[in-house]
């Protein structure tokens, strides 16, 4: 095989999938430098966070106003999400398409009750007139929740796209790269509810 800046390797359904010359998958490579500067801007953010944190003891009483209980559903929702792209990607591996659709679709059954259940607590939170410009807190807690809701979105999109392609019995190796995508959604949940919703 000649070398080259991106090479092919076949896999046995006799799909063609790009590698690096590392023999890397070069679809696993975009999505890891990809979500590299996601965590860059995740990671801004949730320091900007803290360093504020230590000058606002007072947060304290605007996290007590966060609705802890739906957000810790939320946290086992995602988690669970988790669990069952590890299951389609172990299926994936082995080319078995009915039990790939059924995890993805809890997968993306449970990014949309994610996204309602956030909906409802957005929906509580500016019932009590609570909004982005009530203060720094809010903001932030706006701010950062709300870029993860549209990384939920983006992730449902994809899984939705792998999905389609699973269906017609093509790329099942997609299924690993839209899992590193949600697992980086999911990793970041579980530092945003102990950051927002248990701030002392």
């Amino acid at each position: 095989m000649a070398e080259s800046t991106m090479t092919e390797a076949r896999v046995a359904a006799g799909v063609t999938v790009p590698v690096s010359p590392a023999r890397v998958p070069a679809g696993r490579v975009g999505m890891w430098w990809f979500l590299s500067s996601e965590v860059a801007v995740f990671g801004g953010l949730i320091a900007a966070f803290v360093l504020n944190k230590m000058r606002h003891p007072e947060w304290a009483t605007d996290a007590a106003h966060t609705w802890f209980e739906i957000g810790a559903i939320n946290t086992a929702v995602l988690l669970t999400s988790s669990l069952t792209v590890v299951l389609a990607h172990a299926a994936a591996k082995q080319e078995k398409r009915a039990v790939v659709l059924r995890n993805l679709g809890i997968t993306l059954a449970l990014g949309v009750l994610f996204l309602v259940f956030k909906g409802v607590e957005y929906s509580h939170e500016f019932h009590q007139g609570i909004g982005p410009g009530t203060n720094l807190f809010w903001s932030f807690y706006f701010l950062m929740t709300g870029l993860h809701a549209l990384h939920v979105i983006a992730g449902l999109v994809a899984i939705t796209t792998v999905m389609v392609a699973v269906a017609r019995g093509e790329h099942f190796y997609r299924v690993e790269t839209v899992g590193l995508y949600w697992h980086f959604v999911d990793i970041v949940w579980i530092f945003l509810f102990p950051l927002l919703y248990l701030v002392q």
